[in-house]
């Protein structure tokens, strides 16, 4: 018996790649909580009675920000605005997402956001860095930058990353063994991207090669992408 356990599939073409955000669709149902992101998810949970009506959930890339800031979004009914080109209409009591809060060239429209006064309104900040360490053009916005409640995500853990494996192989149908995972635990770059990539490329693989996937598959594609600089 082979280590693991692949559906057979007829001869024919590479498949072609699924890309990560529709293997991934974000829901609060399949966001995997473990003690890197409880807090984070515990706190979005309690909108709409958020201090202040505002929240900056921050972490670093691939911790999930988006993920649950989107499924945020989707369960409230939210709008989801874009930085500095941040459309304003169709807002009026209505929750606002904006992502990437930390990045220059949004002065505006975030000091327009965090002052709303409508009914009802709520805003959901996403960001790498904290509040306080964002660029603010507008001197009246770094008090406000100051004061905003924030949570924070860590990178995922073994827990989470573990779920993103098993999720993304069985997306693929592949039934990976323990000692595969395991290994991949221990070499892989700590994101859900980087999880998703490392499963495509093993799939690719595998089908290119006619192999299973196994642990010798995966040594030799994790040492090809980090000779393009491509994992950790």
């Amino acid at each position: 018996m082979t280590a693991v356990n692949r559906a057979r599939r007829s001869p024919g073409p590479t498949q072609i790649p699924l890309p990560f955000v529709e293997a991934h669709t974000p829901t609060r149902d399949n966001f995997i909580v473990s003690s890197a992101n409880a807090a984070a998810l515990d706190r979005l949970d309690q909108w709409p009675a958020w201090p202040g009506r505002h929240l900056a959930l921050v972490g670093p890339e691939g911790s999930g920000k988006t993920h649950l800031a989107q499924a945020w979004a989707r369960a409230v009914g939210a709008v989801v605005v874009g930085g500095a080109d941040a459309d304003m209409a169709d807002m009026e009591g209505r929750p606002v997402l904006l992502e990437d809060a930390d990045r220059a060239g949004a002065d505006a429209a975030l000091f327009y956001l965090i002052n709303r006064a409508d009914p009802g309104a709520s805003l959901l900040l996403t960001a790498r860095s904290a509040p306080k360490q964002w660029p603010a053009s507008i001197p009246d916005l770094r008090s406000r930058f100051n004061a905003l409640p924030t949570v924070s995500l860590a990178s995922p853990d073994d827990a989470v990353l573990l779920g993103l494996l098993r999720k993304f192989f069985r997306i693929r149908n592949i039934r990976p063994d323990d000692d595969l995972l395991g290994y991949l635990l221990n070499r892989m770059e700590r994101s859900a991207p980087a999880a998703w990539e490392i499963v495509r490329r093993l799939d690719e693989a595998a089908g290119n090669a006619r192999r299973e996937v196994n642990r010798s598959l995966a040594r030799e594609v994790l040492d090809t992408a980090r000779s393009q600089d491509l994992f950790e």
